[in-house]
């Protein structure tokens, strides 16, 4: 006969927050979201062998993860994504990551534009920095960072004292309509361009980084010339 467990589980509005939280969490650690969704179901009145038949799993595991938080939840609950990275990485991995994100991947013999989570995780591995780390875990060390050197925007400067009017049919179109007048069901627009990524491109303006002391990101300018092939004489777009 199923019985109670007798340690009671009191919370208050702030660990319950904060337990609500990491039981949501899809970047902790699977044990760390079930233990945490184990307490809020204990608190709710919920026996543990109701607990494991709604989180499928032993009675036993419940046991062990309710009754170790029942003194304190506060204090066994109360782990931030930061705290976990902490206990499970140095500090020196979290700064090699943060670095490698503000270089290019040229400088690292990477056929890369940019560097992607996944990727920049997979660069950490093949250094040596440490034996495993996932793109999630780069992802949110990158996000919580202030400084983010990796980041760019990109501007358009336009020049043709006609830009405005050109681009408002252009507008129109995407609305669905044309001269002020909706489009008909049966009418198409259809959009032709050629295949730039094909070609030899270099951008006509240099690509300042991210200024010291001032908060403005890298700049990337979008003109840029391209050559059809290598005896083509260059077009600016």
């Amino acid at each position: 006969m199923p019985r109670h467990s007798p340690y009671r589980i009191e919370l208050s509005d702030e660990e319950r927050r904060v337990l609500e939280s990491l039981a949501r969490s899809y970047t902790l650690p699977y044990w760390q979201v079930v233990r945490a969704q184990m307490v809020l179901l204990a608190a709710d009145g919920l026996r543990n062998d109701q607990i494991a038949d709604r989180l499928r799993c032993r009675r036993e595991v419940v046991s062990q993860g309710v009754n170790g938080s029942s003194s304190s939840a506060s204090r066994a609950w109360r782990i931030s994504p930061g705290a976990a990275d902490r206990r499970l990485f140095p500090p020196q991995v979290r700064a090699e990551v943060i670095r490698l994100a503000c270089e290019r991947p040229v400088h690292s013999d990477a056929p890369l534009a940019r560097w992607s989570s996944a990727e920049l995780a997979a660069e950490v591995v093949a250094r040596g920095s440490c034996e495993q780390i996932s793109g999630v875990t780069v992802w949110r060390w990158l996000s919580q960072d202030a400084i983010k050197p990796w980041q760019h925007r990109s501007w358009i400067f336009p020049r043709d004292p006609m830009f405005t009017a050109k681009a408002g049919r252009i507008l129109d179109l995407y609305a669905g309509r044309w001269e002020g007048e909706l489009l008909h069901p049966g009418d198409y627009v259809v959009c032709c361009d050629e295949k730039p990524s094909i070609q030899a491109r270099a951008r006509k303006h240099a690509t300042p980084p991210a200024a010291p002391g001032v908060k403005r990101g890298q700049r990337v300018e979008h003109e840029y010339e391209r050559y059809a092939d290598a005896g083509d004489v260059p077009t600016r777009h």
